[in-house]
């Protein structure tokens, strides 16, 4: 084990997105200085970091001056490629380790990873030939989805194959990559569970967070959740055990599918902080961004207590289309807070922010949160 990375030192952050946003704003304020490392410039982690670098990840040699600078190097979002990950850990700790980040961002990896652990997963088929794609739909059936290996996220690259679906002409619509055929599901509803683990081996959890998605796009998150009790519990052992069996240091949420009949299953990894649990930033006792610090710093972990039930609806571009949303109409409630990612271009499907509304119970939060996104839509509809 090594020793502690104490407030003072500086941590490394691959990616420049909202999340490295608010890690790099619980980072400061114990203390730590935030380097940050994306393409792009003025990123939202890079207007709150003390040091942004832009340069493609694939400038093996930048990312290693850009770890030689820092304690550590962590992760804002997956698909940073598995090489640049590892020319890092020449020259700092990477939390979590790149293995993780390999698996994760890649669906065959990740599903042979899963049913390596005997963990549940939708029955799914791997497709690279036409032969298979015409085997996997005769196995798997329709309705199915077809989704890309590689790169997708938010509902890109997937392709919905119905009994009049010409299957062949889908996968060309993804560009003939590999890709994964899954039984599409009858779903009751899609939760997360957001855990930490330790160097020592800690563990501790957020969630189980009940998800309602749009466009297949993340919407609307609540807290707690009221799923079965012997769900959650299946959720959360499933959490723990995929943590354990990569040896994993830092934050990881897991996704997760409950069928009309009540089966759970594992729909994707997320080796980061996500986007469901971005009302633990107000509303819990230690944010998952905080907590991602604590346990890549090998600090003890946080209490992941949940203050009061809370929700998040998150702020899509498409809310600029007629014009700056009516910002003090949503705050005109104290029980909701505004968050807004610096991003300078709205545009349809972009996330630029979210609000987060508490409550007595969970249900209260979640109709306070979509009356105050409503509200910042203003009069503009009537004109």
């Amino acid at each position: 084990m090594t020793d502690p990375i104490l407030p003072g030192a500086t941590i490394g952050v691959l990616g420049g997105g909202q999340l490295g946003r608010m890690f790099a704003m619980a980072a400061r304020r114990l203390g730590y200085r935030v380097h940050t490392f994306a393409p792009e410039h003025d990123t939202p982690t890079g207007q709150i970091a003390d040091v942004e670098m832009s340069a493609s990840y694939d400038e093996l040699d930048r990312i290693r001056e850009f770890a030689r600078g820092v304690d550590v190097v962590t992760f804002e979002f997956e698909n940073v490629p598995a090489q640049a990950a590892a020319a890092a850990a020449e020259h700092a700790l990477v939390r979590p380790s790149g293995r993780a980040l390999e698996i994760a961002q890649h669906r065959v990896r990740e599903k042979s990873f899963l049913t390596s652990c005997h963990l549940p997963v939708a029955p799914f088929a791997v497709v690279t030939t036409d032969a298979e794609l015409d085997a996997a739909v005769s196995r798997i059936g329709r309705p199915s989805v077809l989704k890309t290996a590689a790169l997708g996220y938010d509902g890109k690259g997937q392709a919905r194959l119905d009994p009049d679906t010409d299957a062949h002409a889908a996968w060309a619509s993804l560009g003939r990559q590999e890709a994964v055929l899954e039984r599409f599901l009858d779903l009751e509803r899609e939760i997360s569970v957001i855990g930490a683990r330790g160097v020592t081996g800690e563990w501790s959890h957020f969630g189980p967070f009940d998800n309602l998605h749009r466009h297949h796009i993340l919407d609307v998150s609540v807290a707690p959740s009221d799923v079965a009790p012997a769900i959650a519990r299946d959720a959360l052992a499933a959490t723990r055990a995929v943590m354990d069996a990569l040896e994993y240091i830092g934050i990881l949420c897991i996704e997760f599918f409950v069928t009309r009949d009540g089966e759970l299953l594992i729909n994707e990894l997320a080796p980061r902080p996500h986007n469901s649990g971005h009302l633990t930033f107000d509303a819990s006792r230690t944010s998952q961004f905080e907590q991602q610090l604590r346990a890549i710093c090998g600090l003890p972990l946080g209490s992941s207590e949940l203050l009061m039930p809370a929700a998040m609806a998150n702020l899509l571009g498409d809310l600029w289309s007629d014009g700056t949303p009516d910002w003090a109409a949503a705050l005109r409630c104290s029980d909701v807070k505004l968050h807004l990612y610096g991003k300078a271009s709205p545009r349809p499907g972009r996330k630029m922010g979210h609000l987060t509304a508490m409550a007595d119970t969970a249900a209260s939060a979640r109709a306070l949160v979509l009356r105050a996104r409503e509200a910042l839509r203003g009069d503009r509809r009537g004109n």
